[in-house]
């Protein structure tokens, strides 16, 4: 709900559809979504640059850096994750209707915040993309020893330990990153820009 009175949205006299024009591709959101060292962030890094490469107008949100700035009031319990995300699909919406690919890496645990997102968003402009590991895996790697830490009880709400993580059923994208590795996730994801004439 919005606490702001007396506002006017100020439309563009430069519309999304002749911003996709000058770009040359289409704008959508590319939504990652899985546990914490399931291979997300990895995995939008390596496709942010394979689509610049390719000189397409890309830009990468990712969930630490965020929680640098924009949302550097925010913690973990599940309202914070609730209006974490409720940011970041404003800022992607923004980002879309600027004609740009956007690539997002959230845990985003929660369904119904991620369908929320997708609401907001034109039809065919949210694409979720499940990076697809078990705990078990993801524990094995821990990148950044964050389960050592929920296990020794430092870190609490921390999601597949003791916060839930609720996967997608119906993802445009599932890369399953115990088998597949960063150059075949990234051509994956290419592939279905491509068939979907997006880029």
């Amino acid at each position: 709900m919005t606490k702001s009175q007396n506002i006017t949205w100020h439309d563009s006299e430069v519309t999304k559809t002749e911003r996709q024009a000058q770009n040359g591709h289409k704008s959508v959101v590319l939504w990652f979504t899985g546990l914490s060292g399931s291979g997300k962030s990895t995995i939008s890094v390596a496709l942010e640059k394979a689509l610049f490469e390719r000189r397409i107008h890309a830009y990468r949100l990712d969930g630490d850096n965020i929680r640098h700035g924009l949302n550097n009031n925010l913690g973990f319990s599940p309202e914070d994750r609730k209006e974490n995300i409720r940011r970041i699909g404003e800022v992607s919406k923004l980002l879309a209707d600027a004609g740009l690919i956007t690539l997002t890496a959230f845990i985003s645990p929660y369904r119904e915040d991620r369908d929320r997102v997708r609401e907001i968003l034109e039809d065919g402009e949210f694409i979720e993309v499940y990076a697809k590991a078990s705990v078990e895996t993801c524990e094995q790697r821990d990148p950044k020893q964050l389960y050592k830490k929920a296990r020794a009880g430092e870190i609490k709400n921390f999601t597949g330990i003791d916060a839930p993580y609720e996967a997608p059923e119906h993802a445009e994208i599932v890369v399953d990153t115990e088998t597949t590795s960063v150059e075949e996730a990234v051509q994956q994801i290419l592939n279905y820009l491509e068939d979907k004439q997006i880029i």
